[in-house]
């Protein structure tokens, strides 16, 4: 499960559309960074998608993608115009496709290679989806069929597109909004496909237009209701309610950690229950905690420069963000993630340091949270003046410098990391989490042959 949120100029404290996602993927799926240059390509050339080819365009524009390995598309990123794009599963009454075909991933990359706008990126979607439908696994060990509704921004607008089978709606976003893993959008939309309420009055699922609500005629019961979308998204919008007006990157990265009113509350809180519906996931024990959050995005969109705060890991509440310019890359981030624990990999060494600390969270994480803070604090405040300094320059004279800024940030994270890796793992644990807890976590240790250095 995942959630994504934006917000619009009216609603930040400098005027940046923000927009944030945390991916929910199974627990050792590892989430890869890529930066892919733009490109132009022979007439006639095909694309090969996760699952299938489709026609390629002439000319892709340069993306940054967190991605889970095996997937082609992408759970969220950008490109060089400004575009960002999040997506959710949702689950409704029609049946999601199980055929391979076009899925909601690769949907967002195809989207950021081929729109300038968040309009036409919108537009490139529904285009697609019309064309194509979506189907197919998007599971890796657990077989996974849904639909998918999505967030596109850029430094000027966003929208929410909802989709069912190759039905849609879409909403012009007017200054915060969140998504989850449910159908949001109501009797009111600002876009939406052809038949579309004429096809739910045929199902018998409302009367007329004026009855008609796309969530509640579309919406499935079962899988919407243990998503746990309704409580994430509500979650989510009294938190950038909250502060509208003044919502700023950190406050996005603050969402995306966030574990409830119950943990915020409470410094013993621990993620070792069979139900919790958190932005920030944890896996558990049980048929519904078998995720976690594997990837946690934060994009400050301006027109003259953006920043990309990425933390290329799990478990934000436990990792670091770090800022990335398109114009400037990735630097080296070792050898690219699969399921098999892999140390030399950066998602795959985080997870040294976040399952170290899942051993007692309420007393291993305050071990180095602190510094964590102070050194993304650093990075926040470097970055403003990166930003000062190069916003509105050619890309020529910016790309080096925003290029050596960011691999400081990582290798300086990395380092950071190897301390608190080192602090947790040897300090005392005063509790330990439930049986049931440390019995899911050695067999998904076992599956991915982790082993604590």
């Amino acid at each position: 499960m995942c959630d994504t949120i934006v917000a619009l100029g009216n609603a930040t404290a400098d005027g940046a559309v923000i927009l944030a996602k945390n991916s929910d993927r199974e627990t050792n799926e590892a989430q890869a960074l890529v930066h892919i240059p733009r490109a132009r390509h022979e007439a006639g050339t095909m694309v090969k998608c996760t699952y299938i080819e489709i026609p390629q365009v002439r000319e892709t524009y340069g993306v940054l993608l967190s991605k889970p390995f095996w997937i082609w598309g992408c759970e969220m990123g950008a490109n060089e115009c400004g575009v960002a794009i999040g997506n959710e599963a949702v689950f409704a009454k029609v049946p999601a496709g199980k055929e391979p075909g076009l899925i909601g991933m690769d949907f967002i990359r195809l989207a950021l290679e081929r729109a300038d706008t968040a309009r036409r990126a919108l537009e490139v979607i529904i285009e697609l989806l019309e064309a194509y439908g979506q189907s197919g696994n998007c599971g890796l060990l657990r077989k996974q069929y849904y639909h998918n509704s999505f967030i596109i921004a850029d430094p000027t607008e966003a929208w929410v597109l909802e989709t069912v089978a190759k039905f849609w709606a879409a909403e012009r976003v007017r200054d915060v909004r969140t998504i989850s893993n449910g159908l949001t959008i109501g009797s009111e939309w600002d876009l939406a496909s052809t038949g579309l309420v004429e096809y739910a009055i045929k199902r018998g699922w409302c009367k007329s237009r004026e009855d008609f609500h796309f969530a509640r005629c579309f919406s499935d019961f079962l899988y919407t209701r243990f998503s746990a979308s309704a409580a994430r998204q509500r979650r989510t919008t009294e938190l950038l309610e909250a502060k509208k007006g003044n919502i700023t990157v950190e406050t996005m990265m603050e969402v995306l950690r966030d574990h409830g009113a119950r943990a915020a509350a409470s410094p013993s809180w621990r993620p070792d229950g069979i139900t919790d519906p958190i932005v920030c996931a944890h896996a558990s024990w049980g048929p519904i905690r078998f995720g976690q959050t594997t990837g946690s995005l934060v994009s400050h969109l301006t027109p003259d420069l953006q920043t990309h705060w990425l933390t290329g890991t799990s478990a934000p509440c436990t990792g670091i963000f770090k800022p990335v310019y398109l114009e400037a890359g990735l630097p080296d981030l070792g050898p690219d993630p699969s399921d098999i624990h892999d140390p030399n990999s950066l998602w795959w060494n985080h997870e040294r340091l976040h399952r170290a600390v899942l051993r007692d969270y309420p007393t291993l994480l305050p071990l180095y949270r602190a510094d964590r803070d102070s050194l993304e604090a650093e990075f926040l405040a470097q970055a403003a003046e990166m930003y000062e300094r190069y916003r509105g320059a050619p890309i020529e004279k910016r790309a080096e410098p925003l290029a050596a800024f960011t691999a400081s940030c990582f290798e300086r994270a990395s380092s950071a990391t190897e301390g608190w890796i080192e602090r947790v793992s040897t300090a005392e644990i005063k509790r330990r989490p439930s049986w049931l807890y440390r019995r899911a976590w050695r067999k998904f240790d076992g599956q991915a042959g982790f082993t604590q250095r």
